[in-house]
């Protein structure tokens, strides 16, 4: 079993983690959007991803982990 301290850290650097993958998922759909690809494949997975990883935002959200989106 993890250390209280360790398992923190663990909670951080998930965190990190799922905000970096929602901002660059964003910026990836921002682009196919821009070239007029939004009903292709790779942008309909994008946003089944964008809505996951903001589901997992929305969770730390609920319990004060973290302020805004």
């Amino acid at each position: 079993m993890m250390e209280t301290k360790d398992r923190l850290a663990a909670f951080e650097e998930m965190l990190v983690q799922v905000q970096n993958r929602y901002q660059d998922t964003t910026a990836k759909m921002e682009q196919l959007k821009a070239d007029g690809k939004v009903k292709s494949a790779t942008y309909r997975q994008l946003m089944g991803n964008k809505l996951m990883y903001q589901n997992m935002l929305s969770l730390y959200q609920v319990h004060g982990l973290v302020e805004t989106l």
